[in-house]
C-alpha cells in the first residue's frame, strides 16, 4: 500500500522518479523499488517524500482507499493523459479524506444522492431544459432565488465538491464516482479552486447537469450544449430573468448585467445568453451586444469585481461534528483537515492564530 502511495503522490506532484530521487539523495532505480514495495522507505525518507510531494507523511498510511469510476474531464486538447491521470490522483486523495470522515458517523450527514422524483424522462428541445431545470429546483426546495452557496446545496444534497488546485488552462471539470473499498459509492464534480466564482458555479451546474440528463436526451441534441443550457437555467430560472430585466427589451445596460452577475453567481456573459433565450431580447440584440462585450475583451476577463470563489465548507463542518460528539479524536480530526495538531487545537477554542502557525 505504501509504494503505490508513494507513485500516487510522486505522480501528482508532477515528479519523474529520478527528480524524487534528487530530493530524498537516492538513484531514480531506487524510488522505482519503493513505488514496487521492493524496499521499504525509513521514517526519515518519508519525511522528504511527503515534503517533495507537498503532502502529509499520513498519506502514505490511510488505509481507506477510493477508486474514481468512469470519470469524465470536461477538458481542452492541452490537457492530456498524464495531467488527467496527476489530477485524479490530487481528487482521490481530497475524497479519501471525506470517505475515511463519513465513515465515523452512525447515520451519513448527507442524503444519497438521486434525480428527482418526477424529472422528465424525455428532452426533445434545448428549450425543454427551462422547465427540467425549474423541476429540479422546485424537488429540492430551492424556490427561485439565487442559489447563494452552491457549493454547500449540492453536497448537503449527496454530492462530494472538490475543489482541486490545478492551474492547467485545458482543466474544465470532472464528473465521477467515487467506490470506496467498503462499497459505498459518491457522485465526485471536481472545479479548480483557481478559478473565479462565476466559472466555478457554471461548471458546478454543467456537471450536475451531466448527472441529471443522463439517458434523457432525445437524439441530436448536443449533451455539453443541453448542461450549458441547463446550468444557465439552474442559476438564473426564466422566471427570474424575466423579473430582473423586463419581457421584452431593445437593449440592455453593462452595470445591471453586473449587478445580476454577483446577484446570480452567474457571468455577464452568462445573463446575455440568458436574456436572449428567455426571449427578453432578439437575436439581433444579442448578437450586436456580443460583439460591443466582446470588442472590450470582456470575454477573456469581464470588468470590475470578480465573483467570490466556491469553497466547499461543509467537510469542516463535519469534522468538527464528529469530534463534538465523540467519533474521532482532535489528533485525527486535524489529520483529515490537513492542518497541524496545535493550530488546531487553537482554532476550536477560537484562539488567534499568529502566521507562523500557518506554516
Amino acid at each position: 500500500m505504501i509504494g503505490t502511495r508513494i507513485r500516487q503522490a510522486r505522480l501528482a506532484a508532477g515528479l519523474t522518479l529520478g527528480a524524487l530521487g534528487e530530493h530524498l539523495g537516492v538513484t531514480h532505480t531506487a524510488i522505482q523499488k519503493y513505488e514496487k514495495g521492493l524496499l521499504t522507505p525509513t521514517s526519515s525518507q518519508l519525511l522528504k517524500l511527503a515534503r517533495a510531494c507537498s503532502i502529509r507523511t499520513e498519506y502514505f498510511f490511510r488505509t481507506h482507499d477510493v477508486e474514481l469510476v468512469d470519470p469524465e474531464f470536461r477538458r481542452l486538447a492541452s490537457f492530456g493523459k498524464t495531467a488527467q491521470e496527476a489530477l485524479k490522483i490530487k481528487v482521490v486523495e481530497m475524497v479519501e479524506k471525506r470517505v475515511e470522515l463519513l465513515g465515523v458517523f452512525p447515520e451519513s450527514p448527507i442524503l444519497r444522492f438521486e434525480p428527482p422524483a418526477g424529472l422528465s424522462q424525455r428532452i426533445e428541445t434545448l428549450d425543454d431544459l427551462e422547465a427540467c431545470a425549474d423541476q429540479v429546483r422546485e424537488a429540492w426546495k430551492l424556490g427561485l432565488n439565487p442559489i447563494a452557496d452552491l457549493t454547500d446545496t449540492l453536497e448537503t444534497l449527496g454530492l462530494l465538491v472538490i475543489a482541486v488546485d490545478e492551474e492547467n488552462p485545458g482543466f474544465s471539470g470532472l464528473t465521477a464516482t467515487a467506490r470506496a473499498s467498503d462499497g459505498r459509492a459518491y457522485p465526485v464534480i471536481a472545479v479548480s479552486s483557481r478559478w473565479r466564482g462565476d466559472r466555478q458555479r457554471f461548471t458546478l451546474a454543467h456537471e450536475l447537469g451531466h448527472s441529471l440528463l443522463a439517458g434523457r436526451l432525445a437524439p441530436g441534441i448536443d449533451e455539453e450544449q443541453a448542461c450549458d443550457r441547463f446550468a444557465g437555467a439552474f442559476l438564473a430560472p426564466k422566471s427570474a430573468v424575466i423579473q430582473a430585466l423586463g419581457q421584452s427589451r431593445r437593449n440592455l445596460e453593462w452595470p445591471e448585467l453586473f449587478a445580476l452577475k454577483h446577484e446570480f453567481g452567474l457571468s455577464m456573459a452568462g445573463w446575455l445568453q440568458r436574456a436572449k433565450q428567455c426571449g427578453v431580447i432578439a437575436e439581433a440584440t444579442h448578437l450586436s451586444l456580443w460583439r460591443r462585450f466582446s470588442a472590450k475583451g470582456w470575454r477573456r476577463e469581464e470588468p470590475g469585481e470578480q465573483v467570490p470563489r466556491e469553497h466547499p465548507r461543509l467537510f469542516e463542518q463535519w469534522a468538527y461534528r464528529a469530534l463534538g460528539e465523540q467519533y474521532l479524536s482532535e489528533s485525527k480530526a486535524a489529520e483529515l483537515l490537513g492542518i497541524p495538531l496545535m493550530l488546531f487545537h487553537k482554532q476550536r477554542q477560537m484562539e488567534p492564530t499568529d502566521a507562523a502557525a500557518h506554516q
